[in-house]
């Protein structure tokens, strides 16, 4: 049973920047479904399409892997032979990660890495890469580099699924979606003084760009196609082709 989100719910005196510690491992499953409109179709979307692009006896990876919730439901698309790779910089999400996985009764080979998406990744033999709300906690001045690298290591024909957090294009409208995004948020129960504490955690750690400038990144780093398979006010599903 999930445990219910509570880290914002009590008076915070000093504000610290947002973590995926093991308060936030503990509560992440209730937390995003709460706070990521259409969480769970987004997911079977993603699942859907590895399924479409994974090639026999390649990699798959989840960067930014969380709690396995991705590699769960990618597990039910994509044939037995390709290998998963999950990479995260929180061990606490990946030992969080490897008991869902067991507990899903993985049975393909699959490797879980801790590692500073930062500092750059080694993509190897991947026909899909997935960047499920992971992007935007990456900082903006390592982003593209780390698109190409992402980029090099598929092969012809793979894609990258990127689920972000947005900006709008136009700044009355995008006032207007982050509005609508925190009616989402108090309807499915969070309080006023939840989305407040929590916005002023993420405030310099999620930083996210228009659509069109993450559209741009992908073709700047080398995919030839990019597509919203998603979009809600703040909310968007991109797949790249090579």
């Amino acid at each position: 049973m999930e445990t219910k989100d509570e880290v914002f719910k009590n008076p915070i005196e000093q504000s610290s920047d947002f973590k995926f510690d093991q308060r936030v491992v503990k509560v992440f499953d209730d937390m995003v479904t709460r706070s990521v409109p259409f969480y769970i179709e987004i997911q079977r979307m993603i699942s859907e399409l590895a399924g479409e692009y994974a090639k026999s006896k390649t990699t798959i990876y989840d960067l930014g892997c969380s709690t396995g919730t991705t590699m769960v439901n990618m597990n039910a698309t994509v044939a037995k032979d390709v290998k998963f790779i999950g990479i995260d910089d929180s061990k606490e999400m990946l030992v969080q990660c490897g008991e869902n996985l067991m507990k899903a009764g993985f049975e393909r080979e699959f490797d879980l890495q801790y590692a500073d998406l930062n500092k750059g990744v080694e993509i190897k033999n991947a026909s899909v890469v997935v960047l499920c709300l992971t992007l935007q906690f990456i900082r903006p001045l390592h982003r593209e580099k780390l698109l190409q690298e992402i980029h090099q290591g598929i092969h012809e024909g793979g894609c990258l699924i990127l689920v972000e957090k947005i900006l709008g294009e136009e700044s009355i409208l995008n006032r207007n979606f982050i509005k609508y995004y925190y009616d989402f948020k108090k309807r499915n129960q969070y309080s006023e003084m939840e989305i407040a504490q929590k916005r002023e955690a993420l405030e310099n750690v999620l930083i996210p760009y228009k659509l069109s400038e993450d559209q741009e990144m992908l073709l700047k780093a080398g995919f030839s196609h990019t597509e919203v398979f998603f979009k809600w006010y703040n909310f968007s599903g991109i797949i790249a082709l090579k």
